[in-house]
């Protein structure tokens, strides 16, 4: 795909309790879409075996993540499961006013926290629901990157994620990955075409304007 310098850039949020299937519907729109860009977030926690820095996050101290909230650095931020996660704002704003596309892979606190900012126009929010509960614990339990205590955690916080379902502008159910990804597609394409995010559309109407008073000349 070609980036379009016609419309505004979107700012694409996606969100689900640990297990949902977020991040592989991310790295599933990423290959679908090479002109998305993918919201690098900042953390304090430990890079888990083969991340890297300024790959899958920026890895930060705690005081140089604070001093980066203190300078007014950050889009959102939030603690999660003892650790600090934040979205640096400066390559945001720049991809926004290019044109391009900005994904994100985060929580219900991030994401609210962007919807109530400077660039709440240009949100799309999609919360992604796992089919079950139990379903829920077995992909958690599958994709084998946590203990049995941090599990039990994500689990018990999973209800509270759940429950912010309804301030999202899509939900849909990933009950089937590639039906989900489908879904997920056609949101992305509809909300391109809004006429509030194509500025380019009103010289296109003058145009076609001119054209008219051209005929009766």
């Amino acid at each position: 795909m070609t980036i379009s310098h016609t419309r505004r850039g979107l700012l694409i949020i996606l969100s689900s309790p640990s297990g949902a299937g977020k991040s592989t519907l991310a790295n599933r729109l990423m290959g679908w879409d090479d002109t998305l860009s993918f919201s690098v977030s900042a953390t304090t926690r430990a890079p888990r075996k083969g991340e890297v820095d300024g790959r899958e996050y920026y890895f930060r101290t705690k005081p140089e993540f604070q001093q980066m909230v203190k300078n007014d650095e950050m889009l959102e931020h939030a603690e999660v499961f003892g650790n600090l996660y934040g979205s640096p704002k400066a390559p945001v704003e720049a991809a926004i006013s290019q044109g391009r596309d900005v994904l994100f892979d985060i929580d219900w606190q991030g994401g609210q926290q962007i919807v109530n900012s400077v660039l709440k126009n240009a949100v799309v929010s999609v919360f992604i629901l796992p089919p079950s509960i139990p379903e829920l614990a077995r992909r958690l339990t599958e994709r084998g990157q946590d203990s049995a205590e941090v599990i039990a955690g994500r689990m018990t916080k999973s209800q509270s994620e759940i429950s912010h379902w309804a301030e999202y502008d899509y939900v849909l159910v990933n009950d089937d990955i590639d039906a989900c990804e489908a879904r997920l597609k056609t949101i992305l394409q509809a909300e391109r075409l809004k006429r509030t995010r194509r500025p380019s559309l009103l010289e296109h109407v003058r145009k076609l304007d001119q054209e008219f008073k051209d005929l009766t000349t």
